[in-house]
């Protein structure tokens, strides 16, 4: 199927992938809001749809190490990811049906980025430092296709209609996924997996996964309700649209020049410049929600408050995780992803009516500060290219 080069092949499941997230991410709590839905019930349904990264990453991650069946976990989740959406309209759209739903949805969700990034990583081989960033920018630009042209659409379109949109989106990523086989370099199934304590005991490890936390939690009012900040504000879904498309060509750029950055400066600077950037961003975020210029110019440190930090923890999963452990390394840090943007999600949505949107994210800038109380954990020094595991 599909006679293309295999980066080809992986760019193109990343783009589908990042298609429904840059669907969904934008617009789903502006299509509940649509529903009737009021901010506290947002908040948590919002947690939901990212709760189960507290459990399902390790279970997906366990199946694929025990399996060796990556990309056939990818194509059950993403046939499920579509069969759910075709759901929502045939189920009534109160809050426990829609709280099911997405409880479903993330956990299979949850099972394809962690595991893909693994495929890929086995895929580009000795050659994934140089063409990791060349692959996966195909993500980013799924996503400004999805948050760009879809905030176009619901111009026209009435929102309820966000549902069959992403249904198709879905079902062309289960199609894709069939042009990828497994990758011949992974391990096949294991009847003894290796520990992952002694891995977690590494101060780099350990320290890294709590920055990932801290970071990923300051991030829930963005991601949960920065469109509803927005539409706040007076903003239309195709400004809305435009401002997260900004982020994402941040992180496009970020992907292509990554490597000169990691050449030249440690993890432990490079990690401290996300943390403070970061932070500036949800400060001018909150402050300045009228100011257009502003706005745009806070989405472009994407590139660091995602692109670089997840560059450097492909360096850091793949170097300290050996192969057979790469599904759970890829799993914990989709787990640290979930628990904080989860966590983050229900208290910003418990608060946002008390204090305010603009001061919930001028406090979740504050909350990155936390993060540098790790930052001695990671190395000082230069790091070396990917090996092939620890």
């Amino acid at each position: 199927m599909l006679n293309l080069p295999i980066q080809h092949k992986l760019g193109g499941f990343y783009f589908f992938y990042y298609a429904i997230v840059g669907t969904f991410m934008p617009f789903w709590n502006l299509y509940l809001e649509d529903q009737g839905f009021n901010y506290q019930e947002i908040g948590i349904l919002a947690s939901i749809a990212i709760i189960t990264r507290f459990f399902a990453p390790f279970i997906w991650g366990w199946i694929a190490d025990k399996s060796g069946k990556r990309m056939l976990l990818v194509r059950i989740a993403t046939w499920m990811e579509s069969c759910i959406w075709l759901l929502i309209f045939i189920i009534p759209n109160d809050f426990q049906s829609i709280a099911l739903l997405m409880l479903i949805f993330s956990f299979f969700q949850n099972a394809i980025l962690a595991q893909f990034e693994g495929v890929t990583l086995f895929w580009l081989g000795d050659q994934r430092a140089e063409l990791y960033g060349k692959v996966r920018k195909w993500g980013s630009i799924g996503f400004i296709a999805g948050v760009f042209c879809i905030g176009a659409l619901l111009e026209i379109i009435p929102i309820s209609m966000l549902p069959m949109l992403l249904l198709c989106i879905a079902f062309l990523a289960f199609i894709w996924s069939f042009s990828i086989k497994e990758p011949s370099s992974a391990p096949l199934s294991q009847k003894q997996l290796e520990p992952l304590l002694p891995i977690l005991k590494r101060p780099v490890v350990a320290c890294f996964f709590s920055i990932e936390f801290i970071l990923l939690f300051s991030h829930a009012p963005f991601y949960s309700f920065y469109s509803n900040y927005l539409h706040q504000a007076g903003y239309s879904t195709s400004r809305i649209g435009l401002l997260w498309s900004v982020g994402v060509i941040a992180e496009i750029i970020m992907f292509a020049y990554a490597n000169l950055f990691l050449q030249r400066f440690s993890w432990r600077i490079l990690v401290c410049a996300c943390l403070l950037l970061t932070g500036l961003r949800w400060v001018i975020a909150g402050a300045y929600p009228q100011v257009f210029a502003l706005q745009f110019a806070a989405q472009t440190i994407h590139a660091f408050s995602f692109g670089l930090f997840h560059m450097i923890a492909m360096r850091i999963i793949f170097q300290n995780f050996s192969a057979g452990q790469q599904g759970r390394g890829q799993a914990l840090y989709s787990t640290m992803w979930g628990l904080g943007v989860a966590s983050g999600s229900m208290l910003a949505g418990h608060y946002w009516d008390q204090l305010s949107g603009g001061s919930i994210f001028i406090l979740a800038g504050i909350s990155t500060l936390a993060g540098l109380f790790f930052i001695a954990g990671l190395p000082k020094d230069m790091q070396a290219e990917y090996g092939a595991g620890a």
